[in-house]
């Protein structure tokens, strides 16, 4: 099997460089006319996975919301990764996950190795425990040949408090942690190691030798859009992964009515593969 870097880089090439989240917030689906349960969220995942499965280059499920209904939540999140991933579908687990040692392992196997019921084409991680802490992913991640996409630089305005601080070589977090990505990615046709980075931000880090795939989450009803993120991505743009939610599922539970938020997303970025 093909590392992840190249898989996500032929996916965008056939359908688009857009990643589309599947996050069933209350809100949304009470939106949907659907009981905030578990049943729900099983009809909500379903619906997702109808309107989404091979039509785009990536599905990112949001962990947290299925979690919030525990053990059938997780039930729930597993049968979607596995009828995604059976079809051909690439699915980022957005798990945000970060620790140190064995614990930082645990979350590696359970999102990382072939034997896991979540395991995912790639997950994301936070580096902010330090980038060596995320060793246990990064090095699973390389065996399986599955990605990470560490945390660089959030649109959360408490992120600046920790992304920009600066080292004593004079380099932010966020700069410190993209050059520590761009080191995984040497060598490499795409690296299967890339970056969060939040489509609303004013600036972004250098990313001149990064060589590793750009998510861009907050597109759409966040404010993020096309201008935005062709500003941040420069040259970019080949690598660069638009992530949109709310602006995509506020228009379910209609599986046409989705898929054409989707074609309407996919057109609006379609310059970033030219």
């Amino acid at each position: 099997m093909k590392t992840f870097g190249p898989r996500l880089q032929a996916a965008m090439a056939e359908l688009g460089p857009v990643c589309v989240g599947i996050d069933p917030h209350p809100e949304l689906m009470q939106a949907w006319e659907l009981p905030v349960t578990a049943e729900g969220l099983e009809q909500f995942a379903e619906i997702c996975v109808e309107a989404f499965d091979g039509l785009v280059a990536l599905v990112k499920p949001q962990v947290a919301f299925f979690e919030a209904f525990g053990s059938q939540g997780i039930a729930v999140l597993e049968r979607t990764i596995s009828v995604l991933r059976a079809s051909g579908t690439l699915v980022l687990a957005d798990a945000k996950r970060g620790d140190i040692g064995s614990t930082m392992a645990a979350y590696a196997r359970t999102w990382l190795d072939d034997e896991s019921p979540l395991c995912s084409d790639a997950v994301t991680v936070s580096p902010f425990l330090g980038f060596g802490s995320l060793e246990p992913a990064l090095d699973l991640a390389s065996r399986n040949n599955h990605g990470v996409f560490v945390l660089a630089a959030t649109s959360n305005p408490e992120g600046a408090q920790v992304q920009l601080a600066r080292n004593t070589d004079g380099r932010s977090v966020s700069q410190t942690i993209v050059d520590e990505v761009a080191a995984r990615n040497v060598g490499e046709q795409l690296g299967s190691v890339g970056i969060v980075l939040g489509a609303t931000l004013a600036s972004a880090p250098d990313l001149t030798e990064l060589n590793g795939p750009i998510l861009l989450p907050g597109v759409g009803a966040q404010g993020g859009g096309p201008d935005e993120v062709r500003k941040l991505v420069g040259t970019h743009g080949r690598a660069a992964v638009p992530s949109a939610s709310r602006e995509i599922l506020r228009e379910g539970p209609s599986v046409t009515a989705l898929r054409d938020a989707l074609a309407r997303t996919t057109d609006s970025f379609a310059f970033l593969q030219e």
